[in-house]
């Protein structure tokens, strides 16, 4: 997945702009910063959930991401608001959704998945709600990750989490890309032990407000006038 100059408004401002990013197949992308910096809203733009005002996104080897391709490339675990698991449902009752929803989604790839990100038991008379954050946060990933998708956002990856279970978090993501999915992750800080295969971005802070409630509709294109660059992490990456 690649970016160039990629930018989205809001109807008081930029909500990011400027983004240049290389992510390889495979590969993982921390996008770190502070609440409002954007995170979220750049993870559905790559993922073609939200149109960008500015710039390139590609897919493929350089090959245009249309929305709907991105669409049905990339699933989305966790993206709240706008995506999350449903609080007042049991475990087996999104179980039992995902797989109406996908079709690839088989129980016995769920219970896989879930190992996967070290979930080790699907707990299915709990209540969402009722989950510990780690607990909440693998199944959502267990679950987008079931049908195989090429690529997977999982939005504010260290939220609530302490250091020991932010660790495990980031290892159950390590252990998704490692079976070939591109993992497009955002978090406030990136991860401690990031490998050479992680692309790392750091967002500026920006106002909180900046999209609307509802879906957001089409905004004029706009010229960026900052330029966050990925980074690859490991040696020799650049500071």
């Amino acid at each position: 997945m690649t970016a160039r100059g990629a930018g989205l408004r809001g109807p008081r401002g930029p909500v990011f702009e400027g983004v240049d990013l290389d992510v390889p197949a495979g590969g993982l992308l921390v996008a770190h910063g502070p609440a409002g910096s954007g995170r979220t809203a750049l993870l559905l733009t790559l993922a073609g959930r939200m149109r960008p005002s500015s710039g390139v996104v590609r897919v493929d080897a350089g090959r245009a991401a249309g929305r709907i391709r991105a669409r049905q490339a990339v699933a989305v675990a966790r993206a709240e608001p706008a995506v999350g698991l449903e609080v007042r449902l049991r475990v087996r009752e999104l179980v039992a959704e995902r797989r109406w929803l996908e079709q690839g989604a088989t129980p016995r790839r769920i219970v896989e998945a879930a190992r996967l990100v070290g979930l080790r038991h699907l707990r299915g008379r709990a209540l969402a709600e009722d989950l510990a954050p780690l607990e909440a946060l693998q199944l959502a990933v267990a679950l987008a990750f079931a049908a195989r998708p090429a690529g997977l956002v999982v939005d504010g990856v260290d939220d609530g989490l302490p250091d020991a279970d932010r660790h495990r978090a980031w290892q159950g993501l390590e252990a998704v890309r490692a079976c070939g999915c591109t993992v497009l992750a955002s978090a406030l800080q990136p991860p401690a032990d990031a490998g050479p295969d992680t692309v790392l971005l750091s967002l500026p802070a920006r106002s909180a407000d900046r999209l609307p409630a509802a879906p957001p509709a089409r905004s004029a294109d706009h010229r960026p006038t900052t330029c966050p660059t990925a980074r690859p992490s490991g040696k020799g990456a650049a500071a």
